[in-house]
């Protein structure tokens, strides 16, 4: 498994406290069977943030891992604030989309989406960037379904917290939640971790298991894999 959204990175924003949490957050994505870990710090004016020091801190990250034995590598991403994404040169959205390909992680700003994420979507469209909305379930307001729609309606990937997913109650047929997955909505799962000393787990496992429970087994495979052709740089499309 791969985990898209983490704050892995040690004492850098609102993420891992240090080394020592930065290693106990891989060793329990290691435990859950994760692989990859994408360190997405927050590109945005509250952090400082300089992306230019990113590829270090990974490198310096991976080698501890390797190191301590821990069998979990790390990729390189951000999570990108809606707020500062036009402010961006190419060069730094280059440098903090995830992986190898030209997806980029968009937080939506604080409250209920707004038409402003889909104009900066589609801004990052022009630019040839992927966008990938993150955790949506933070953002909902009355119009959350067709919002949603519309960013998909435009090319962006959907991203929901694992954590979220897993306490989605599969016999609540009629929910908001079962709804926006039978309506194909649910795109990427990622676990948005920020440490080991409380918050959301590193963990996928449970929220693909809720998967499996409530879609199709083909569907819960699409969403299970295209992590993969994320960091490859591969086409994503879903198939529905």
């Amino acid at each position: 498994m791969i985990d898209l959204h983490c704050h892995i990175l040690p004492a850098l924003d609102d993420g891992a406290l240090d080394l020592a949490d930065s290693l106990a957050m891989a060793r329990e994505a290691e435990r859950d069977g994760i692989t990859v870990v994408c360190a997405t710090p927050h590109i945005r004016d509250d952090h400082d943030i300089r992306i230019e020091e990113l590829p270090d801190r990974i490198e310096e990250l991976q080698r501890a891992l390797d190191s301590n034995g821990v069998r979990v590598r790390i990729a390189q991403g951000g999570e990108v604030a809606q707020f500062a994404a036009d402010g961006l040169s190419d060069e730094h959205l280059g440098a903090v989309c995830l992986g190898e390909g030209r997806c980029i992680l968009l937080e939506p700003g604080p409250g209920s989406m707004a038409d402003e994420l889909l104009a900066v979507a589609e801004r990052l469209l022009e630019r040839g960037l992927h966008p990938i909305v993150a955790h949506p379930e933070r953002h909902a307001g009355v119009d959350f379904e067709a919002r949603l729609a519309a960013l998909a309606a435009r090319g962006c990937l959907i991203q929901w917290t694992a954590e979220f997913i897993a306490s989605v109650e599969p016999s609540d047929t009629d929910g908001l939640m079962q709804r926006l997955m039978r309506a194909g909505l649910v795109h990427l799962l990622a676990t948005d971790a920020h440490s080991s000393h409380g918050g959301r787990a590193l963990r996928l496992g449970p929220g693909y298991a809720r998967l499996r429970e409530i879609l199709p087994a083909d569907r819960a495979d699409w969403i299970e894999r295209a992590p993969q052709d994320v960091l490859r740089g591969a086409p994503v499309t879903p198939p529905w």
